[in-house]
């Protein structure tokens, strides 16, 4: 991944990138493996890659993780956290279930659009973590689809929606919205913002909502 790769990921103003992770040291080897594992996916990637990306000898990456897989574990738990608040937040907000979904959806995106690097490392790399380790990010996957669950079940209960298959439909909103982090394109026609808004109105379209003005 180039330099002007890197600096396509577009974070919110008021958010610095991995800002959680300190010392500097480690927020910097993170950054570098994120980049590496998107790059040449998590088994071809080694810690020397790692190392020599953030700058550091590969002995300095072993004082701040003690394996690979600590650091794809701590990129991905704080992925998950980060997509569960942004669904958490539509879910426990005030309004119809209409205009929750299209909140959850228009932010879910958003975030996978504008991190689409992190993103593809956090949502496509679960089976890369060991038994140990797993079943902690399959717990905040769950979260995740219950945030999403709990709003389509309020539209089914208020008429707002037609849903046969709550469960299903879940999973298929999730899995679309987490599909753009696949495929977006920075170079594209369309910023972060306008793919969120144009999926909101496709998955309203999806839970037979009535259209927003």
């Amino acid at each position: 991944m180039t330099q002007d790769e890197r600096v396509t990921e577009q974070q919110p103003d008021d958010e610095m990138p991995w800002a959680e992770v300190t010392p500097d040291a480690a927020r910097r080897l993170l950054v570098a493996a994120v980049e590496a594992f998107a790059a040449r996916g998590y088994h071809a990637t080694t810690t020397r890659d790692i190392a020599s990306r953030a700058g550091m000898s590969p002995a300095a990456l072993y004082i701040h993780y003690k394996t690979k897989e600590e650091l794809l574990l701590r990129i991905s738990r704080i992925g998950h956290e980060k997509a569960l608040r942004i669904l958490r937040r539509a879910a426990d907000a005030e309004g119809t279930a209409t205009e929750r979904l299209a909140e959850a959806v228009r932010s879910f995106v958003r975030w996978h659009a504008g991190h689409h690097t992190t993103a593809r490392v956090v949502q496509y790399e679960l089976d890369s973590l060991g038994d140990e380790h797993r079943p902690e990010i399959v717990a905040l996957r769950r979260e995740s689809d219950a945030a999403v669950r709990e709003i389509i079940e309020d539209g089914v209960a208020t008429g707002e929606f037609q849903v046969p298959d709550v469960p299903g439909t879940t999973v298929a909103i999730l899995s679309l919205c987490i599909d753009v982090a696949r495929w977006f394109n920075t170079q594209g026609r369309r910023t972060p913002d306008e793919v969120g808004v144009f999926y909101a109105d496709l998955v309203l379209r999806m839970v037979g909502a009535a259209p927003r003005a």
